[in-house]
């Protein structure tokens, strides 16, 4: 792999904001009622070529480690696994016990990506996107394949 994973510095923010907008309709991310402004969390960015092509964003609460956000502009490369990896490091690093993150019921792609990096489904919050919309109105009604955007999917891995 010829993908180098660097700590997200703010030689990358301009980049990240345009990447996060690109696919998320802001650099703003919704999680379990809460919102966080992902382009300002810390994370690391994937490099290929002196390119960025992959951030992964989290933040740590208490023994907790939740990602944020991830994007690959390439695929089968390895850039997500290296992304994923470089932040449960981090996690370990600060005692972390638990890896976590929330998807949507829509977003196939990312529960088939996460499941086989040995991340489990812990909830399903129903309709938890009605709340999340009011935080960030953005969020379509309507996602990958015409699926209703409604739940939030939590899925975790133990440190």
């Amino acid at each position: 792999m010829s993908v180098r994973i660097r700590p997200f510095t703010k030689e990358y923010k301009a980049w990240a904001t345009a990447l996060l907008t690109e696919h998320w309709g802001s650099a703003r991310t919704v999680s379990r009622g809460r919102m966080y402004q992902a382009d300002e969390l810390p994370g690391f960015v994937a490099v290929e070529k002196d390119k960025p092509v992959g951030l992964i964003t989290y933040r740590i609460s208490g023994k907790e480690c939740e990602i944020t956000s991830m994007n690959s502009e390439v695929e089968g490369k390895g850039v997500g696994s290296a992304l994923v990896e470089a932040v449960k490091k981090a996690a370990l690093e600060a005692g972390c016990k638990r890896l976590w993150l929330v998807t949507t019921n829509d977003n196939t792609h990312a529960l088939h990506f996460w499941q086989k990096r040995g991340f489990l489904i812990k909830a399903i919050h129903v309709n938890a996107l009605e709340k999340s919309r009011k935080l960030k109105p953005e969020i379509p009604l309507t996602g990958n394949d015409g699926i209703p955007l409604r739940d939030e999917i939590e899925l975790e891995r133990k440190l």
